[in-house]
């Protein structure tokens, strides 16, 4: 992998999608994690301002603290970085208190669980608005592309995506070459979204490195049937997901009317 012209390239795209969009800069959430870390430093390489926004709710106190740490991290290393807390747990709380419950464990834990990402969303494009930034993406490819791990217009909700080409394993390599704290490339990925310590591999039944492959196996026509043992287990999780969530990865579908009805 050629780490160093891969940044050059997504700094200069950045640069140039920026002066084309006619706004100012980037804002974008960061969460703790990998993908945001990277986003957040290669957007800080165009020299143009970057508002970096912590947004915690019912947050684990190890994710806000990463958070912040990087936050700092970049402020000390590229001029235009701007941090801002917004703590949304009263107005998620509110939310919480507002609707309808139900009796469907899994269904409203996962409904409030994509609620928190929604929350975020809105509160990146209110920013962007005042200050005429664009929302920047932290997907990577797997996530985005392969199994649907996001939330649709939550953290799916962006203007652009600057590693969504890339797989986690190359965000990695990436978060290396940059220097990023390692405190953040050590730490266990997860979404933080339900409020306790399950992780992305917990949730997705199979590693980052395990979908992957997955990805690439599916991509040149294999599926589950051709594998046995962990193999099988892992393309049958990646096919299950693919399958669940191609509606996030594909556009809004659009009745189209007959041109001689209109």
């Amino acid at each position: 992998m050629q780490t160093e012209k891969i940044i050059n390239h997504i700094v200069n795209w950045l640069s140039d999608y920026l002066k084309n969009s006619g706004q100012k800069g980037f804002v974008l959430g960061i969460s703790g994690g990998i993908d945001s870390a990277v986003v957040s430093t290669l957007c800080a390489k165009t020299g143009y301002p970057v508002l970096c926004m912590e947004l915690p709710i019912h947050q684990a106190e190890t994710e806000v603290n990463r958070a912040l740490n990087h936050i700092n991290w970049l402020k000390s290393n590229f001029e235009k970085v701007e941090g801002k807390s917004v703590n949304l747990t009263p107005v998620y709380d509110k939310f919480v208190s507002t609707v309808d419950k139900s009796e469907n464990e899994y269904s409203y834990n996962l409904s409030l669980a994509n609620t928190r990402a929604r929350l975020r969303m809105t509160t990146l494009y209110y920013y962007a608005g005042l200050y005429g930034y664009i929302v920047a993406g932290t997907g990577n490819k797997v996530e985005d592309f392969g199994v649907g791990f996001f939330t649709k217009y939550g953290d799916g909700g962006v203007d652009i995506s600057p590693i969504a080409d890339l797989m986690k394993s190359e965000v990695y390599e990436i978060a290396k070459f940059l220097d990023i704290n390692y405190e953040i490339q050590k730490a266990t990925p997860t979404d933080g979204l339900f409020g306790d310590k399950r992780t992305d591999e917990d949730q997705l039944g199979a590693t980052y490195d395990e979908l992957e492959w997955a990805m690439k196996a599916f991509e040149s026509g294999k599926s589950a049937t051709d594998f046995s043992g962990r193999e099988r287990e892992v393309m049958e999780v990646y096919e299950k997901r693919h399958r669940a969530n191609l509606h996030k990865m594909v556009p809004i579908p659009v009745c189209e009317i007959p041109e001689e009805w209109k």
